[in-house]
């Protein structure tokens, strides 16, 4: 696939269709406008960016044998379970925050879009969870600004938490709480509440104040 030609073929299409309805009389103007259009001012150069080549950080295996997260994390941190299952690979930043994390220390990871920040808190809280024990209240709360952020961080979850296991099996359990569940999912979540809870910072506020959710 030629891609450039792909954008050329594009920009003509929308050039013929902007140009079809504008009808400058002034014959100055007309040239100017005509004259910065095949100059390209309407739209922008191609962007080009490149996908960054982070320093491995070894297997999911490798963090286990040495000692850095529970043994079930193999079996949960899976790629592709769905066609026989492989191996996930971490990042160094993944590998390191698994690493101060499981010796108890807080840390600040910032890295850029696409590096797999989530995965280098998800995998200490899944492996705290395994290790004291499911089913005994909240865990652990993540927080995010936004819903969309919630919304697709319960999907990515569920690709290790869900998968592969039966309903009702899951080893690590988790919930969506926002202003966006239902009042009958809220009450079942108060009532029975998850290992990692997922929600905003709006909702984490009433949960701390309003009596009904104290239970969890």
């Amino acid at each position: 696939m030629d891609v450039f030609s792909i954008r050329k073929k594009i920009i003509r299409a929308y050039s013929e269709y902007a140009q079809s309805f504008i009808q400058i009389r002034d014959d100055r103007i007309r040239s100017h406008v005509e004259e910065k259009m095949s100059e390209g001012a309407f739209w922008p150069d191609p962007l080009i960016q490149l996908n960054p080549r982070f320093e491995s950080g070894g297997t999911v295996r490798q963090a286990i044998d040495d000692g850095y997260l529970h043994p079930k994390c193999a079996e949960i941190f899976e790629l592709d379970k769905d066609k026989g299952g492989r191996t996930l690979r971490f990042h160094r930043h993944q590998r390191r925050a698994i690493e101060i994390a499981a010796g108890g220390h807080n840390y600040v990871l910032t890295t850029g879009t696409g590096s797999g920040k989530s995965l280098a808190y998800i995998a200490p809280i899944v492996d705290h969870v395994l290790s004291h024990g499911s089913g005994q209240g909240i865990q652990a709360i993540v927080v995010y600004p936004m819903n969309a952020l919630v919304n697709s961080q319960e999907e990515e979850l569920g690709k290790f938490l869900k998968e592969g296991f039966a309903e009702g099996r899951q080893p690590v359990t988790f919930e969506r709480y926002t202003g966006q569940v239902s009042e009958e999912e809220r009450n079942r979540i108060v009532n029975k509440p998850p290992d990692i809870l997922l929600t905003n910072y709006v909702m984490l506020e009433l949960i701390m104040t309003r009596p009904i959710e104290r239970r969890s």
